[in-house]
């Protein structure tokens, strides 16, 4: 059994808020781009929109611009937000976001409130990606528009208002959690960011290994897929299908940041977990590699909730905990890592 088998004993909140709602989950079988159409159209408008709109502030001054990045074979959006300088010649830290949806739903408009309150609150600028995903595009398109989408941030900062020496952070949740993980990594062995490197990552539940990549020396600590395979908001069956149609090689570091050889010289990383997430064990494992290799880590576990519970039960105390540690983390990662 698991050391963290503890953590998937139901937060007794969440359980009685779960416990009167209908029966949600994915018909896998309806096809994915008729779920990919409803999740645009219908659930991703009832739940992120809704969730986060409401909570950007009346009084909240800043701009929005959406802007066109050249990237391999076609081109994509990137959604800035600045908030409105004191001065004109006002600069700010930027937070690179990659949205979550497991590489196949979810696009620029799934955090667009979020990151607005990150921009305003935190007087950031974010920049939203909007890869192109699964499965119109699989392996490596996603990671590659992701990282494509870094270096652009990095070559234009002074166009969108950002002073990288402030903090250059990527961060998203689940898949969006991978993807700068692996942006992490990739730009520590690439020239561009060697006079400005990020300077953290925000890790929230991160897919860290594929579902057949596990290594052999880790599966006795990698337990929660199995043991939590039926999590109300993220399956095993769902991680299975997700992976199948991604067509991504189980042991290729660039989809599984967790199989790199070496987790050194990587940037300051906030990680968030899940105790019910079949994603938990992944995720614990990869921040303890990352804390051994030398990295600062900061580390919030959310004992008894599934995978994004804060979208799915927005109501309980542990999301009210969670949305408060997010800003904390962030501002922990904009001072370097250290303590405040």
């Amino acid at each position: 059994m698991s050391q963290y088998a503890h953590l998937s004993e139901l937060d007794p909140e969440f359980a009685a808020a779960q416990a009167a709602k209908p029966h949600q989950g994915f018909d896998l079988s309806v096809g994915t781009l008729a779920l990919k159409e409803v999740w645009k159209t219908v659930l991703q408008p009832a739940t992120y929109t809704a969730l986060y709109k409401p909570r950007v502030r009346t009084d909240a001054k800043y701009s929005v611009k959406d802007h066109t990045v050249a990237v391999e074979g076609g081109e994509i959006i990137v959604r800035v937000v600045i908030p409105e300088p004191i001065e004109p010649t006002q600069t700010f830290p930027v937070l690179v976001w990659f949205h979550g949806g497991g590489w196949i739903f979810g696009d620029v408009d799934q955090d667009d409130y979020l990151l607005r309150i990150y921009s305003t609150e935190l007087q950031i600028v974010t920049v939203n990606v909007d890869y192109r995903t699964a499965p119109e595009h699989t392996f490596p398109t996603p990671w590659n528009d992701s990282f494509t989408a870094l270096r652009w941030v990095a070559s234009n900062a002074v166009s969108i208002s950002v002073s990288l020496d402030k903090g250059f952070i990527a961060g998203g949740w689940s898949a969006g959690g991978n993807l700068a993980a692996t942006c992490a990594h990739r730009a520590r062995e690439d020239y561009l960011f060697n006079d400005k490197p990020l300077t953290g990552t925000y890790l929230g539940f991160p897919v860290t290994v594929h579902i057949d990549g596990y290594p052999e020396k880790y599966k006795d600590q990698l337990l929660s897929m199995e043991q939590n395979k039926n999590s109300p908001t993220l399956t095993r069956e769902a991680m299975r299908f997700t992976w199948d149609l991604l067509k991504a090689p189980p042991e290729d570091p660039l989809s599984s940041p967790l199989l790199y050889p070496s987790h050194a010289g990587l940037p300051p990383a906030y990680v968030q977990i899940c105790g019910f997430d079949p994603l938990r064990d992944e995720g614990l494992l990869y921040e303890r590699l990352l804390r051994d290799a030398g990295t600062a880590t900061k580390l919030d576990v959310y004992p008894g909730v599934p995978h994004v519970f804060n979208v799915s039960n927005p109501g309980i105390k542990a999301a009210t905990k969670f949305e408060a540690d997010t800003l904390e983390g962030l501002k922990w990662l904009l001072a370097g890592g250290k303590q405040l």
